[in-house]
């Protein structure tokens, strides 16, 4: 597997991402425009070639992708871009993979993840729901428009700017929800069978993926870290806060992951070394069922008790770490189930500046559990109900990491055994 720490696309290079599109708009500046080949037929090859090598399923959802060939590429002309990307689409279609998308020199853009956490958009992520295909928000990013606007994780998104999303795939979708910071777009949901109309502006973002502080609580100085996904930068930033909060010297911590909604895979590996000295920490299996794995290598920053808090916000990365930390016994996980996207993802720009993304992989946790489409069942469950979550994450967020949110008391009561726990059995050791 490749692991590229440049981001969701670099030319030349394969990314591997764990999360869904990012409604936003980046100025990403692309070299494919002065690459692309004279035919757009070769573009359309270009994908099939793609699939046919990587995609996951061997089977390519029972299509014969050779007769897939002979009509898309050798029995069809084309005589503008325009025409390609049509076919490329219908083409993608046939896997019934919502993971897998062909995206225009526009629509890649809005995917790139910009290094210096700088976005431009209402902050969503989003994607087809694997069971309805309908268009579902795996979760909005903290501190962003449709953050503060009260949208929420696993809302389906029914209509935008009063057009019906029935259909829709993710592409189209971006293309209708992104646009210029100042102006405006209508989404219309659907949670729990009411729908809720939303008018939201859009911004640009600027996203710090930790924050962390230390919380005087009744089990002691207990390290909190929330991390908000798994970007380029995130690792750099947890190894500053569990360093800083080591000093501090904490009894503990609490880690946050609820409404993260994933990112990069290198990204989720490094963070697990960090809490882990030993062990596997997550495993994907191509189409050949061949497996590699990712372990820690004994480069842990504390060995310090650990509770985990996630939610149905919590996705891909999120899940990878939590599910690692879980079956290694490293930590205890609180809260109720994660989001359940199991599926890992190439993404790669094409020659004429458009790109891909390509499900290449199924991943899996240390006991070898496929979580795809169930997701991470907590140790401790802690169920918030929309209401709740709403007015926790909304209108009373001061709340949040205090004694006063629900899932994060809980975290603090089962840190303390936790804590209680390894003394008593340093105690019993010291006393043979």
């Amino acid at each position: 597997m490749v692991i590229t720490k440049n981001g969701l696309a670099v030319l030349g290079a394969t990314a591997v991402t764990l999360s869904t599109i990012a409604v936003t708009g980046l100025g990403i500046h692309s070299q494919g425009q002065a690459l692309f080949k004279e035919s757009p037929k070769e573009l359309v090859d270009e994908v099939w070639q793609i699939i046919n090598r990587q995609y996951v399923d061997g089977t390519f959802n029972q299509q014969d992708w050779q007769a897939v060939r002979q009509e898309y590429v050798r029995n069809k002309t084309y005589s503008n871009r325009q025409e390609a990307y049509k076919s490329i689409r219908e083409m993608l279609k046939k896997l019934n993979d919502p993971y897998t998308r062909f995206m225009d020199p526009e629509e890649f853009k809005s995917l790139q993840v910009d290094t210096s956490g700088e976005l431009t958009g209402i902050g969503i992520q989003i994607g087809l729901d694997e069971k309805t295909k309908k268009l579902t928000v795996i979760a909005p990013i903290e501190d962003t428009p449709a953050f503060k606007a009260g949208i929420l994780a696993k809302d389906v998104i029914t209509k935008i700017n009063g057009k019906s999303t029935e259909g829709m795939d993710t592409n189209q979708a971006v293309s209708l929800i992104r646009g210029e910071p100042g102006t405006s777009v209508n989404i219309t949901i659907d949670r729990s069978g009411q729908q809720k109309e939303y008018k939201i502006t859009r911004a640009k973002i600027e996203i710090h993926p930790v924050e962390y502080s230390q919380k005087q609580t009744p089990v002691g100085n207990v390290g909190y870290i929330r991390l908000k996904q798994f970007s380029a930068n995130a690792s750099k930033e947890m190894q500053t806060a569990i360093k800083n909060l080591e000093q501090k010297q904490v009894v503990g911590y609490v880690l946050d992951l609820r409404n993260n909604p994933g990112g990069l895979l290198f990204s989720s590996v490094e963070i697990a070394q960090m809490w882990m000295d030993k062990g596997t920490i997550v495993s994907t299996k191509d189409r050949q069922g061949i497996a590699e794995r990712e372990v820690a290598r004994g480069r842990a920053l504390t060995n310090k008790a650990l509770v985990v808090l996630v939610d149905k916000g919590s996705a891909s990365a999120s899940e990878i770490l939590s599910g690692a930390l879980q079956d290694n016994k490293r930590a205890v996980i609180v809260g109720s189930q994660t989001f359940g996207k199991g599926l890992v993802q190439s993404v790669r720009p094409l020659d004429d500046g458009s790109g891909m993304a390509v499900t290449i992989a199924k991943y899996f946790t240390p006991n070898n559990r496929d979580i795809n489409k169930h997701g991470i069942d907590p140790d401790v469950k802690v169920e918030l109900s929309d209401k709740q979550r709403q007015e926790l994450w909304l209108k009373e967020r001061e709340k949040i990491g205090t004694l006063a949110d629900p899932q994060f008391a809980k975290g603090v009561e089962v840190l303390g055994k936790e804590i209680a726990s390894r003394g008593n059995t340093r105690a019993q050791r010291s006393q043979r």
